[in-house]
């Protein structure tokens, strides 16, 4: 059954005013206490805050849903857009769910986004909000440190988790599947209330070539673009295989070692064949390079694939508009598995945790339908209960040959990467 709720759906009725800014604003260092949304790299993208409207869905027609309520809610603007750009006019920021016909996907139309791309800059205002106000208002300071921070273990304890692990390489091994993404998460509490800004900002600093997102108090920052639309263009960023990062020499080696490493690749390549296989019904064209390189982050590294494509015109599939391209896409090899309803099940049977909306697509998307998604994955979840603790997450993909203790480890090292935000 699909349970759907739209918030303020009177505000949507009102004149949406898109104004180019003369000067250049700082993204995040726009955002206010509460409310805050975000799509942010190498200081480009689109920040936000109030709700204009608001729609929370859940169920096998989620996504079709969705971006029928789309369609109606920015058919029915008064749309003033100077800018012209992607990005500018209305948008809807979304973060969906894992596994959208049992999970709750959210999506958020901002009353305010300001967004920066290729030098250019505007400001996007819904409703009764004057643009030249938007930003004389300074937001308010972040808050001091949040103080002690104490961890705990969530669904599994490492122990447990590494069985898991090896629990999966065995069913690999048998032949029931050829891949799996199994996660864990951790829980923390600190001794202050958490800031998204703070958390934002120290992301976006150490993580530059992430896209630094938040919707509805999950944040975090992604390396992987699970699929962009302009026009009918379409790209992504496939990044499956993963070493730690060393000193010196050893940096280096390790770089070395992950291009050369046959399980690694493997491991890549199924990532890459299940999104072409999944986006090549909806193209004229599709590239892909038949060598992965290698993405650099501050802790770690990936085996990365850019591929690349142009939709059809024509058909039903050249009408597709973009959330029908990530419900086609996702999930991918590189959150889920191979053959994707065998991972999927085993997820289900060996994870222990529910992963609401970590691993699923995080992206805004305007109403000419072009827009960008990635995949929460270096994520936190903010809790609504307590807004002093959160939730983390980290996974890993297993294949034949994958070890446990190496695979725990690769979950810390993507587990450092949020706390090292909120221990600064």
């Amino acid at each position: 059954m699909t349970v759907a709720a739209v918030t303020t759906p009177d505000a949507v009725t009102a004149v949406v005013t898109t104004t180019p800014l003369v000067e250049i604003p700082t993204l995040l260092d726009l955002l206010p206490g509460a409310g805050a949304v975000s799509w942010v790299r190498r200081g480009e993208g689109l920040v936000g805050w109030g709700e204009a409207a608001r729609l929370e869905v859940t169920g096998p027609r989620a996504l079709a849903e969705a971006a029928e309520w789309w369609a109606t809610l920015s058919a029915g603007l008064d749309v003033d857009d100077r800018a012209e750009v992607p990005g500018s006019g209305p948008v809807v920021f979304a973060s969906i769910a894992f596994d959208p016909a049992v999970g709750t996907s959210v999506f958020v139309v901002p009353q305010v986004v300001v967004g920066r791309r290729d030098g250019a800059a505007w400001v996007t205002t819904t409703g009764d909000v004057d643009p030249a106000d938007v930003l004389a208002t300074a937001p308010a300071p972040i808050p001091s440190p949040v103080g002690r921070l104490r961890y705990a273990d969530g669904a599994l304890d490492p122990a447990s988790w590494c069985t898991t692990v090896a629990t999966a390489v065995a069913r690999i091994d048998a032949g029931e599947l050829a891949k799996v993404v199994l996660a864990r998460d951790l829980l923390v509490t600190a001794d202050a209330p958490l800031d998204a800004r703070a958390l934002l900002a120290r992301l976006a600093a150490r993580f530059p070539d992430c896209w630094t997102f938040a919707v509805d108090g999950l944040l975090g920052a992604t390396p992987e673009l699970l699929l962009r639309r302009t026009g009918r263009e379409l790209s992504s960023r496939v990044l499956a295989g993963t070493a730690p990062r060393g000193a010196g020499a050893d940096d280096e080696r390790l770089a070395a070692d992950l291009l050369a490493s046959a399980k690694d690749r493997a491991e890549h390549a199924l990532a890459v064949e299940s999104l072409v296989r999944a986006l090549e019904p909806y193209c004229t064209t599709l590239t892909a390079p038949e060598e992965p390189g290698l993405l650099t982050l501050a802790n770690v590294r990936h085996l990365a694939t850019d591929v690349t494509g142009v939709q059809r015109r024509t058909g039903a599939r050249g009408r597709a508009g973009l959330l029908e391209l990530v419900g086609a896409v996702h999930p991918t090899a590189a959150v889920c598995g191979t053959p994707t309803g065998a991972a999927a099940a085993l997820i289900g049977e060996l994870e222990g945790m529910d992963r609401g909306r970590y691993a699923g697509p995080v992206g805004w998307i305007d109403a000419r339908g072009d827009g960008e998604f990635g995949l929460a994955l270096r994520c936190a979840e903010l809790s609504d209960r307590d807004p002093a603790s959160a939730r983390l997450f980290a996974g890993c993909g297993i294949v034949a040959g994958s070890d446990p203790a190496a695979e725990l480890a690769e979950t810390q090292a993507k587990f450092a990467a949020v706390q090292a935000a909120l221990e600064s």
